[in-house]
């Protein structure tokens, strides 16, 4: 019997010193794909990413959309009021964030205080002036106590083409200077404290308005010379060939920021109660409001005043028409507010000596 031989053994070579590197690779390249698959594992979706910018967004739309609700205490919610057109801002700042994280909870977030904005001040980024100048056309300007050149103020504001001229802040070294410049055009003219009207139709009727200024004790006992050299407020009768125009001119209690008390609304808001009152007991059908309310048709503080009267530059204006500080507006504290008249147009006028810019309306009947 033949025996078939077995095939020799193969023998494998020993791996070398030259070997090492190829298998050091394999080993890094194995480790490098674990841990990738480790942290794509663990790494959240993009409805878990930037969640805190998702909250931020959530917070910035539920305080548009409950300004009314945020405490008044220290002024917080007239301040908020004040500036709530600015709460806009932060929307495209988050997004650019949320863009970024690519947060899909983020982005969602934000349609919240996106819409809230859109739905409260949209409105006002259009121009929504109708043709034609109006039938009337008013002009207010707080002119500035400290104003350096009250002389080329009243120029300006002359040459503004109002019918109706309504300062406030006046002055009492600065009075002569604005009646003397402005008596060429406007005829007619009351001051009464430190408001004044100037008027190219005839005025009757000038009687100073109490708008709770001077409260108290001290208040009391102030006499009446004094209260009528602070007056300010007050009502006039303008002529007008369409009939009797209630003409309302106010400068409302200032608002101060003082330490350890916040932001300080006082005075202007017991003014502004006293002036609602006071425009609710006027028997004229038409009405118009002008002069520096010190806040803005946002504020609660005004809502007596924006409950009856509605504002020249909502209905009419372009834009927001912030008015202060003249420098950089913020805040549209200069107020036309009208009853039983058409606004017909609302604008700005280039800024004077003062740190308020003066507003301008026409107005139909």
């Amino acid at each position: 019997m033949t025996r078939t031989p077995f095939p020799p053994a193969v023998r494998r070579p020993h791996p070398g010193p030259e070997d090492a590197p190829v298998r050091g690779a394999r080993t890094v390249a194995t480790s490098t794909r674990i841990r990738r698959a480790l942290r794509a594992a663990s790494r959240p979706g993009p409805w878990k990413r930037g969640l805190v910018l998702a909250a931020s967004a959530l917070l910035l739309g539920l305080l548009m959309l409950l300004h009314a609700h945020v405490t008044d205490r220290w002024g917080l919610g007239s301040l908020v009021e004040s500036l709530l057109p600015w709460f806009g801002l932060p929307v495209p700042v988050l997004l650019a964030g949320a863009l970024w994280r690519r947060s899909a909870s983020a982005v969602v977030a934000l349609l919240l205080p996106a819409v809230v904005w859109l739905h409260l001040f949209g409105g006002l980024l259009g121009d929504r002036s109708r043709p034609g100048g109006g039938d009337l056309t008013v002009v207010s300007h707080n002119v500035g106590a400290e104003n350096p050149d009250p002389a080329g103020t009243a120029r300006d504001l002359a040459a503004s083409g109002a019918d109706v001229l309504a300062l406030e802040e006046l002055a009492e070294d600065a009075r002569g200077t604005y009646e003397k410049e402005l008596a060429k055009t406007y005829p007619h003219h009351t001051v009464l404290g430190t408001v004044g009207l100037w008027s190219k139709l005839p005025l009757s009727r000038a009687r100073p308005v109490d708008i709770a200024q001077d409260v108290g004790p001290l208040g009391d006992a102030k006499p009446a010379a004094a209260k009528l050299a602070d007056n300010r407020a007050l009502r006039a009768t303008v002529t007008t060939d369409h009939g009797p125009l209630a003409v309302y001119v106010a400068h409302l209690g200032s608002v101060r920021v003082v330490r350890g008390d916040g932001f300080q609304t006082e005075s202007r808001d017991r003014n502004a109660r006293a002036l609602a009152e006071a425009i609710a007991a006027e028997p004229n059908e038409r009405v118009v409001l002008l002069g520096d309310m010190n806040g803005t048709t946002d504020d609660r503080a005004l809502a007596g005043l924006t409950a009856q009267l509605r504002s020249v530059h909502d209905v009419a204006g372009a834009g927001f028409g912030f008015s202060w500080p003249a420098t950089f507006p913020v805040a549209r504290i200069d107020q036309i507010l009208v009853r039983g008249m058409a606004p017909r147009s609302a604008w700005l006028l280039p800024a004077t000596g003062s740190d308020h810019l003066p507003v301008a309306a026409g107005i139909d009947w």
